[in-house]
Parts: structure tokens; C-alpha cells; sequence
């Protein structure tokens, strides 16, 4: 080594030649402190320690067995992988797609080969649009009657495809995220706002996760979407106050239609049931009569074949019940005929005391009959 010669020359350390610092420093009157270190004597010490940590004593050869097992087990710690329950392992020939394991321990020929975990089994969210009343332009969306819908929905999605999942899509997440919103703004585009917002909230989910997932497998995402929310569909925050003064008010005017619907029902059922008690009437008065004119006309007929059969009899009948119908309603007075008769014979007033117990007047009737008596 050049800078172990020992030979007088001036060029070594130990010379007297300053060497490749120059002139040694001068050390007072001592003459020999300050000298820089003997690399030499380091450098021998170094290696004689080195040979006795080595079994035999010395020698290289297992310095590099050493080595060898060191980069062995780098080597297999490399080579053996293993895939979790909610992983799918794929395996990468010089960055080419080789084959696809399972979950649990697995073989590769590292470095040729490498393995991505992507996790097929974890459902993943993505949410879009704000919870606050400040909005948001991401939830900001026009509906098809040119109303603004301040819309908060989120996306659930999975993957179905691990290697179209690493290899055909440079961004899966930013897709996903893009075509959801893009699908969800074309969705509302198509629909009315009140509808929106109310019952056309269930068939707009629907509409929307059919569009992504459409989407997605014409981009062989290997994405699959298991769900869409439509957490929220309100009118945008500057305008909510009076949106909810306007829906007020629309309830306000429902309610009354209700309670005039109801009021004309009421009427209406009750005209109607008058109209059916009235021709119920009408129709038992002309069977009533009906009735009666036949009943007349039979008796008439039935008198008639009896007067046919006894003229001179049926006369006579005809006169005495005439006669007997028109007494019954008239007060009579007997007068005794003849030398010996007395004139007026006086007789108990049956009918008018009748009358007047039907009037009420019994006590009254009472007395004065009790004078006549």
C-alpha cells in the first residue's frame, strides 16, 4: 500500500517529508505530540479482529456463506405471501398479469414475479353533496322543471373484477365518484323537482345504480354497485323558507278541498237518501191506490152481480146501508107518533157524550149528565 511504505523517502507518514499534509506540526519542546493517527495500525487491528470472529480463525469463505443465508432468506421472505379473507391475490409476471389465488399462503418466483391485494370482499362508500344548510356545488343538481335540488346521496360499491379493477382503469375511486354524479345529475334532469323530492325518491335510487353500473362495465371497471341512498332532496338553502311557506300552504289548500269534499259527500248522501225515501213513497201511495181502485172496482163488480141477480133486494140492501152510513154521523131525534104517543121521547146524547170524552171533557160530561139522569 502507498501509504504504508515505510522507507525513508519522504513520502511516508512516518518520514520525515511533510507527505500529503506537508511538514509535520512542531510540537513545543517535547518534540513528538500531536502527530495524526496511524491509519495503518487501524486498519490491521480491524482485520485481525475480524479473523477471530470468524470460526477456523480466518479467511473469507465464511464471510460469504454468511452473506448467502442472509440474502436466502431475504429471498424467501419475499418468495412467500399470504392473501386475507376479504383479499383476492394477484399475481404479476414482469409487471404482466399472470394469475389470480385465493385467501392463504401462496408461492411467487420473486422478483420475476410480485402480488397486489386488492380487497374484493370490502363494500366501500362513497358519499356526495353536504348534510348542512350551507349546500354544496357537488349536490346542487337542476331537475326537469328548471328547479334547483340541493341533493345528498351516497354510492356503495364493491369489486367484482380484480384484474380489470388494477389494470384497465388508471383511477377506479375517481371513476366511480364522476360517473355517480354524472348519473345522478341526469336522473334528476329527467325528473320533475316535487317528484324528486317526494315519491319519485325510491324509482330515482334505482334509475341512478342501474346508470353506474351501466357505465362502469362499458369501462370493464370490474366495479360492481351494490346500492344507492338518496339521503336528501331539498329545495337549495336560500330558497327552503319560502319553499316550506309554499308547501304550507299547499297543505293548507288540500286540507280544505278534503273538508269540501266531504261537506258535498255529506249533502250529496243525504239527497240522495231523501230522494230514495221519496220514491219509496210514491211508489207505496201508488200501489196504495192501486189497491183501493181495484178493491172498489171488485166490490163494485161483486155488487153488481148480486144487484143482476136481486134487483128489488139489493136495492133495499143498498138503502138501508145508506141510510145507516148517513145516521151514524148525524144526531137524531125520536118523536112518538100517534093519539097516544108523548111528542119528543127524551134519550141519552151517546154521541155527544162520546165526543166529549174523546176532547178531553169527561169530568164536565160527567156532570151534566149525572143532571140529566
Amino acid at each position: 500500500m502507498p501509504w504504508s511504505n515505510q522507507s525513508g523517502g519522504g513520502g511516508g507518514w512516518k518520514s520525515g517529508g511533510g507527505g500529503p499534509w506537508g511538514q509535520r506540526p512542531s510540537g513545543g519542546s517535547g518534540g513528538g505530540g500531536g502527530q495524526p493517527p496511524d491509519l495503518e495500525d487501524m486498519l490491521r487491528k480491524g482485520q485481525d479482529r475480524l479473523r477471530q470472529a470468524i470460526p477456523g480463525g480466518g479467511g473469507g469463505k465464511f464471510l460469504w456463506v454468511f452473506v448467502l443465508l442472509g440474502v436466502v432468506g431475504i429471498w424467501l421472505m419475499n418468495c412467500f405471501y399470504t392473501v386475507g379473507p376479504e383479499e383476492e391475490g394477484v399475481v404479476l409476471r414482469f409487471g404482466k398479469f399472470a394469475r389470480s389465488t385465493p385467501p392463504g399462503l401462496h408461492f411467487i418466483i420473486w422478483p420475476i414475479e410480485t402480488v397486489s391485494l386488492p380487497k374484493v370482499q370490502e363494500e366501500n362508500q362513497m358519499n356526495f353533496g353536504v348534510s348542512s344548510r350551507g349546500g354544496s356545488p357537488e349536490g346542487l343538481m337542476l331537475a326537469g322543471d328548471q328547479n334547483i335540488v340541493d341533493i345528498k346521496f351516497s354510492v356503495l360499491w364493491k369489486i367484482s373484477d380484480a384484474k380489470k379493477y388494477l389494470f384497465d382503469v388508471r383511477d377506479p375511486e375517481k371513476l366511480v365518484r364522476v360517473v355517480a354524479e354524472s348519473s345522478m345529475r341526469e336522473i334528476v334532469g329527467r325528473t320533475q323537482g316535487d317528484q324528486i323530492r317526494t315519491q319519485g325518491r325510491l324509482e330515482a335510487q334505482n334509475q341512478v345504480k342501474d346508470l353506474i353500473q351501466t357505465t362502469l362495465n362499458k369501462y370493464n371497471a370490474g366495479i360492481l354497485v351494490t346500492g344507492v341512498k338518496l339521503e336528501k332532496a331539498d329545495p337549495p338553502p336560500a330558497v327552503i323558507d319560502a319553499f316550506e311557506e309554499v308547501q304550507r300552504a299547499e297543505q293548507n289548500q288540500n286540507k280544505f278541498i278534503r273538508e269540501a269534499e266531504s261537506y258535498r259527500n255529506k249533502l250529496l248522501g243525504e239527497a240522495r237518501g231523501e230522494a230514495s225515501k221519496i220514491l219509496e213513497d210514491s211508489k207505496a201511495y201508488k200501489a196504495r191506490v192501486v189497491n183501493e181502485a181495484e178493491g172498489e172496482a171488485q166490490r163494485f163488480i161483486s155488487v153488481y152481480d148480486e144487484y143482476a141477480k136481486a134487483k128489488d133486494v139489493t136495492r133495499k140492501r143498498l138503502f138501508l146501508e145508506t141510510l145507516e152510513e148517513v145516521y151514524s154521523k148525524t144526531n137524531k131525534v125520536i118523536i112518538e107518533q100517534g093519539q097516544q104517543g108523548s111528542g119528543v121521547v127524551p134519550y141519552l146524547p151517546l154521541p155527544e157524550i162520546a165526543k166529549r170524552a174523546r176532547s178531553g171533557g169527561g169530568q164536565s160530561t160527567g156532570g151534566s149528565d149525572a143532571k140529566r139522569n
